[in-house]
């Protein structure tokens, strides 16, 4: 099993990037932030890996940290959703976002996620309730960032600009009106 690999990110296309390790380059598929992230690195980086072989393939998926792996590890025990679709799962929505739809048990948030349908989004809700730490105020926070996420769609804002701009408005910002104020002040500074 490959577990671990530091390199130089030589390339990115797409869903993956090319990790040059020992003069080997690794295409390893990593999620959209964590792509983002990397762009421009020009020092060594290390990902934590998981190789997902198949008949015709043997993939590397990687992560910055380990505790992401360990939830991309959960979720692809889950039936129906195979390394592909947790990588876009995690591409969608922070760890936290999916912590805390799972332990509200909001499916509905789930199903949001393109490529998660209900009986998805249920599995994983109720194959991860009992997995996954615990939070405060999971519910009213998390409905919170839905209707404010949803807010700045209906503004014209992107999916993935919804969500950074809310992840930059933090989470001490409560209220719906008070979210989408501060991830437009968080959008109007970038």
């Amino acid at each position: 099993m490959i577990r671990q690999v530091t390199g130089t990110i030589a390339h990115h296309e797409g869903p993956y990037v090319i990790l040059l390790a020992g003069g080997i380059g690794y295409k390893v598929f990593v999620a959209r932030d964590t792509s983002e992230g990397l762009r421009g690195t020009e020092h060594p980086v290390t990902l934590w890996t998981h190789l997902a072989v198949r008949d015709t393939a043997m993939d590397l998926y990687g992560f910055l940290s380990k505790s992401d792996l360990d939830f991309f590890e959960m979720l692809i025990t889950i039936s129906g959703i195979g390394p592909k679709k947790a990588m876009g799962i995690i591409s969608a929505a922070s760890f936290e976002t999916i912590r805390r739809a799972v332990s509200a048990g909001d499916a509905s948030y789930l199903q949001k996620i393109s490529g998660v349908g209900a009986k998805n989004a249920e599995k994983i809700v109720l194959e991860l309730k009992e997995k996954l730490p615990k939070g405060e105020g999971d519910g009213a926070s998390l409905k919170e960032e839905s209707e404010a996420h949803e807010a700045l769609l209906a503004l014209g804002y992107s999916a993935k600009e919804a969500k950074d701009a809310l992840a930059a408005a933090g989470k001490e910002v409560h209220g719906v009106n008070d979210r989408v104020r501060h991830a437009l002040r968080a959008i109007g500074r970038g």
